[in-house]
């Protein structure tokens, strides 16, 4: 009885596997909005993880004078974001670092002006991306920079540049013009460095970790900013600009 049980249900997976391609599925559509009704038990049972998230979410943790929002080729808050990576990565990694970046994709909301809360930084960085450095060639370091003139800019730290013809133009690290057979140390986002936004240049380069988030090192800027009773206020640099 056993086996004829098995060699039915082998049968069966046989036909469905058969007639897989021939299977259609129904498939309807329902709205949720603020006129469905709520299930109080369900309710009930969210509150006390709701209420928690909250008060998490709701601490302040500076202020903005202003406001900042993201544009390009240059933003107050793309130059804000890449200050607190490098300031803080020397920090986290006990190390010089030459440039900060960070995709322009990956910033995803801005910081209102007043106080700053931790939900504000999740908004504006909600993925768990590393902080990560690298150690890149100079020609390679171009030919990353040359995908950000072509992407019309991305928030950088510790390079200025120009956008001629979609190619980076008088670039310098640190205030020196950059050199193809000089190391020069990169903080990036896992997600960078690994290739995502196709930075394929990067992906060859060993990465260091410590397993720390890109979102903290902005909250742990942002609070080294209050203790020394400063907000939050990134000006324009000229960073980046259009040359001629």
């Amino acid at each position: 009885m056993r086996i004829l049980s098995l060699l039915l249900f082998f049968c069966c997976l046989t036909i469905i596997a058969v007639n897989a391609q021939s299977i259609s599925v129904a498939v309807s559509g329902y709205q949720i909005d603020g006129n469905a009704k709520k299930d109080s038990s369900m309710s009930a049972f969210l509150s006390t993880y709701r209420d928690s998230v909250s008060k998490s979410m709701n601490v302040v943790v500076g202020f903005s004078v202003s406001g900042l929002s993201k544009h390009q080729p240059e933003s107050g808050l793309g130059n804000f974001m890449c200050d607190a990576l490098k300031t803080i990565g020397e920090t986290v990694f006990g190390q010089h670092i030459d440039a900060a970046f960070v995709n322009y994709g990956g910033v995803r909301s801005y910081l209102p002006k007043g106080n700053i809360t931790v939900g504000n930084i999740f908004e504006l960085m909600p993925f768990d991306n590393i902080l990560v450095l690298q150690r890149v060639k100079g020609d390679s370091l171009l030919s990353f920079l040359n995908h950000i003139a072509d992407k019309n800019g991305w928030p950088l730290s510790g390079v200025t540049m120009g956008i001629s013809n979609k190619k980076a133009a008088n670039v310098l690290i640190n205030g020196n013009p950059i050199s193809a057979d000089s190391t020069y140390t990169i903080a990036n986002s896992d997600y960078v460095a690994n290739g995502g936004d196709n930075t394929n240049m990067l992906k060859v380069f060993p990465k260091i970790s410590r397993g720390y988030l890109v979102r903290d090192a902005l909250l742990t800027y942002i609070k080294l900013l209050t203790d020394n009773g400063k907000s939050i206020d990134a000006k324009i640099e000229k960073r980046i600009v259009y040359a001629n």
